[in-house]
Parts: structure tokens; sequence; C-alpha cells
């Protein structure tokens, strides 16, 4: 029975679900992706949801369409290249004994951001869109043998939006609009599992030659996936020819994650479970599922035409991270649910920026941002390293002819350095982890817009 109990308080533990939300150290906040727009990109989104030379309004404020002519079509590529990795992590087993391993490697890659949106306005004061974009997820992949195996081995996230916008004028001065959001979400993570630290747990394994921790290490990958719907609501208010000001709301959307859970169980730990009919069922490949739910967004845009050259905007965005107090995976198996604390805090994204129409073909912008964590020290871990960021972004526009431009942007990201220091319980491993990241992200954009 002990054994029984020590190997299912274990399991319950061992796949974990901090990679269920668990992206690069330097992007948005938290996990999320605010690369929608490369014209955007260039002045660090300040403004982005009240211009009205940007078709990524259907998704990041729909009343501002009702401010097109005509119909819009537009294309955008982000390249995101996300550099870091673990600086002088080390931890300590069970028995105090260091964690073998190394730095884990270079845990961020290159990764394209895409999205396409359409505007078109009809004549009598109303405007439709259609937009497929990514508002949240990256991927970061340590070495499977590395110092932090048992937090963190890959996490891959995939969420992809179509939202199908519509907008009204109610006068000459003020627009509403809504949207309805389709959303597909895609995840795959997996970790390192220390069997070792669970036979050694228990008198009757414990004088196995492998039944000490570090020493007959396993693997689990869970994947899931499901659909989820969401809402926006827009406002655009222009209380004089030059000023423009937007509010926009982005729903929480929920996922019932639906997969399986895959583990990777040494034969000689197999025997040993095998041997019990009380561990016989534990670490079989199975169903597995988990409730994510992404958060609201509210997003306060402010833009202000000096001249006819030159012009300023300003952004604040509220995330509300209260939807990520806990997660939890669930089993079909006899594995009881995993549940990991998030206790991520709201956040803030403030931004400012500036365009300056060169000639009849140039347009030049700039932008600087400060994009705050949700995560603590308390509950960071080697999945999400999160810190307070700053965003330097440099774009312009090249108008090709009347109908047809070319926009292009870049921005470096710019992190705090984050800090861990991590203490596993005793029934889940106990393991300990301390130490810091160091890295950053270069994002280079290019769209395509045309008009007719």
């Amino acid at each position: 029975m002990q054994h029984a109990h020590r190997i299912t308080r274990l399991s319950a533990l061992a796949l974990g679900i901090t990679g269920a939300l668990a992206f690069g150290q330097v992007h948005a906040s938290g996990f999320q992706l605010k690369e929608n727009s490369v014209k955007s990109m260039g002045s660090a989104f300040a403004g982005a949801g009240v211009r009205n030379d940007d078709a990524s309004v259907v998704t990041n404020n729909p009343a501002t369409m009702t401010q097109f002519e005509g119909t819009t079509i537009q294309g955008d590529l982000t390249v995101i290249d996300l550099n870091y990795e673990a600086d002088d992590v080390h931890g300590y087993d069970v028995l105090g004994q260091p964690l073998s391993g190394g730095n884990g490697g270079q845990a961020g890659d290159v990764a394209p951001v895409p999205a396409v949106s359409i505007v078109h306005k009809f004549d009598n004061g109303t405007a439709i869109g259609a937009m497929v974009s990514a508002p949240f997820g990256l991927k970061t992949e340590y070495d499977r043998d590395w110092v932090g195996r048992y937090y963190a081995a890959t996490s891959d996230v995939q969420i992809v939006d179509l939202t199908l916008s519509g907008a009204i004028d109610l006068n000459d001065r003020f627009s509403v609009g809504a949207g309805l959001i389709f959303s597909s979400a895609d995840v795959t993570l997996s970790k390192g599992v220390d069997f070792g630290t669970a036979l050694f747990g228990n008198p009757a394994t414990r004088p196995l030659p492998f039944a000490r921790p570090q020493a007959a290490d396993g693997f689990a990958e869970v994947q899931g996936d499901d659909v989820g719907f969401g809402w926006l609501l827009g406002f655009n208010l222009r209380p004089t020819d030059k000023l423009t000001i937007g509010l926009s709301h982005r729903s929480e959307i929920d996922f019932e994650l639906d997969g399986d859970v895959d583990w990777t169980v040494p034969a000689n730990v197999r025997a040993v479970f095998d041997s019990n009919p009380m561990t016989a069922a534990l670490f079989n490949d199975g169903g597995a599922g988990a409730k994510l739910t992404t958060p609201s967004v509210t997003t306060l845009d402010v833009r202000y035409q000096f001249t006819d050259a030159f012009s300023m905007a300003a952004s604040y965005v509220e995330t509300d991270w209260s939807s990520l107090r806990e997660v939890r995976i669930e089993f079909d198996g006899p594995d009881p649910d995993s549940v990991e604390e998030f206790r991520w805090g709201d956040t803030s994204f403030a931004s400012i920026g500036a365009d300056y129409k060169l000639n009849e073909s140039w347009t030049v912008r700039a932008g600087f941002a400060y994009d705050e964590t949700p995560t603590t020290f308390a509950h960071r871990t080697p999945r999400l390293p999160d810190e307070d960021r700053r965003w330097y972004s440099l774009g312009a526009t090249w108008n090709v002819s009347e109908a047809l431009e070319v926009n292009f942007a870049y921005t470096y990201l710019d992190p705090d350095t984050p800090n861990i220091g991590i203490i596993t319980p005793p029934q889940a491993g106990g393991q300990r982890l301390f130490g810091s990241f160091d890295g950053d992200a270069h994002l280079f954009g290019v769209s395509g817009q045309y008009r007719f």
C-alpha cells in the first residue's frame, strides 16, 4: 500500500502542467503574441487599434473599420528570433546531490508568425472584416538531459484565431464594432520523470540498485487540442479631425484540451510497477486533458495628427491573467489529477510611437513600449522564466502605388533577468532548482497591403 501511494503521489505531479501555458521568456506578457501587424509593430503597437491604414483593426479594434474606404487586403509575416538559455542554473535532488546535466542549450527558436486580414467598407457607413492571426503561443525546447529536465523539456503551443467583425458609424464622430472569434488551440509539452526517486521513497523498493535519485530517468509527453469561441467589442471616438480615441475589449476563451499522454518508462522500472497489481496501471499511455483559458484583454488607444506629415500615438493594455490561478491535468487512467498553481497577476503594456511622412513614397516610424510579466519569483519555472521587458521598434512604409504598399519593421525585446528558485515538495520528487536565465529576441517583419 505504501509503495502504491508513493508512486501515485509522484505520478500526480510527474508531468506537471507548468508547460500547458509555457513559452519563451522574452515575448509579450506571459505567452501573448502581439505580432498581427508589421506596420503597427514599427511603432511598438502604439495606437494600433485606431489606425485607419492598417487592416489588423479587424482584431485590434473593429470599430475603426468604418474609417476605411473600399476594400483593403493585407498580409503580414513576422519572424521571431528568440534567444535564451539557462545561466548558472543548478539544482539538487532529494538527497542533496547536485542535479546532473548541462544548461539545456539554446532553448529559443526562429518562428514565423503570419497574419491575413481583409476589410470592406460599404457606402452606408458600415464595414465588415475578417482576419486570421495567432494571438498566443510560442515554442521552447531544452536538451532532454539538461539540469532542469524534471521541470521542462519541450513546450509547443499554437493558438490560431479566425475573427469575423462588423462596425457601424453612429454619427460622424463615433463608431462601434464587434466581432466573433473562432479559436483553435494545440498544445504539446514534455519533461523528464525521476523514477529513481519514486522507488527510493518506498522502503520495499529502496534496495534496488536503480532506486536512487537520477538513476532511472523516464520521460513524459502530453498533447491536446480543442476549439474555443470568444468575442470582441470596440469603440472609436473622433472628437476633432486630429484626435482619435479607441477602446476595445477581447473576451476570455475557454478550451477543454483533449489528447494523450505518452510515458517513457525504463524497462527495469516498468517491471517493478507491473509486479504489483496496485501500481501496474500507473504510467501507462492513455488519454489526458486539461482546461485552458486565455485571458481577456482591454486596450485604450490614442492618436493625434499634429500635421499632415507627423502623428503620434500611445496605447495602454490591461491583460487579465487571473484566468490562470491554477491549471489541472486530468488523466483517463488511475493517476490522480495534476494541479499546479500559477497565481499570475494582471499585467499592463504601455507604448508610445510616432509616424513621419518623408514624401509621397516613404513613411518612417518608431516606438517604445514597456511590458510587464504576470509571473512572480514564487511561481516562476523554467517553462516560463518570464520577466518585464522593453520594446524598441523601427519601421517604414513604401507606397509602391496609390493602391499598393509594402511595410517593414524591426523590434528588439530586452527583458530583465528572470531568476528562479523552485523547491519541489518531497512527495513530488523533492528536487530543487535555482539560477537565472539570459536572453533577448529580435523581430523582423514585412507586410503588403492592397486597396481597391
